[in-house]
């Protein structure tokens, strides 16, 4: 199925003309191997490249989002296929980015002048709390957050400096 949406360039603005596509590989939380044909957008002004991922994968991880979202909250017993150091390096990750997740939420709303989802009120004491004030707590809450904050260009790129080219 192809996707009719046309999303404006997150560094510029401008149009994104379809150049080709790529092979996305992701595991499914049963453990199920999936491949998905991923657009490939060449902004027609700043001439960048960017990719068109869908909702059920977070930029540079291999499994479903639900799956990291189950991971990181914590909230029932896990189910997902993914072994001990996996579960443990989302943790990691999320820890470290969870900060800077509400920041950019933060500036999103003030950007476009949208509330909380709850309302302006005393702020929650963890990072995943003070998240779920923005985007609720509902299932696919991992999925509200990296939407836009890699929409509007505000997603740290987690590549070392130091690859070979």
């Amino acid at each position: 199925m192809r996707s009719g949406e046309q999303n404006p360039c997150p560094i510029c603005d401008s149009v994104l003309k379809i150049i080709g596509s790529r092979r996305r590989g992701y595991i499914k939380e049963e453990g199920d191997r999936r491949i998905l044909m991923i657009r490939r957008l060449r902004c027609t002004s700043c001439n960048r490249i960017h990719h068109e991922l869908p909702d059920c994968l977070v930029p540079y991880k291999r499994h479903e989002s639900s799956s990291i979202e189950a991971a990181v909250a914590g909230t029932s017993a896990l189910t997902v296929a993914a072994d001990e150091s996996t579960i443990s390096r989302w943790k990691q990750w999320f820890s470290a980015i969870a900060g800077y997740f509400v920041g950019a939420l933060l500036s999103i709303g003030i950007r476009y002048g949208v509330q909380s989802v709850e309302g302006v009120s005393a702020l929650p004491q963890s990072s995943l709390q003070r998240i779920w004030h923005y985007v609720g707590d509902a299932p696919r809450w991992l999925a509200r957050v990296v939407r836009p904050v890699v929409n509007a260009n505000f997603w740290v790129q987690t590549r070392s400096a130091f690859m070979s080219g």
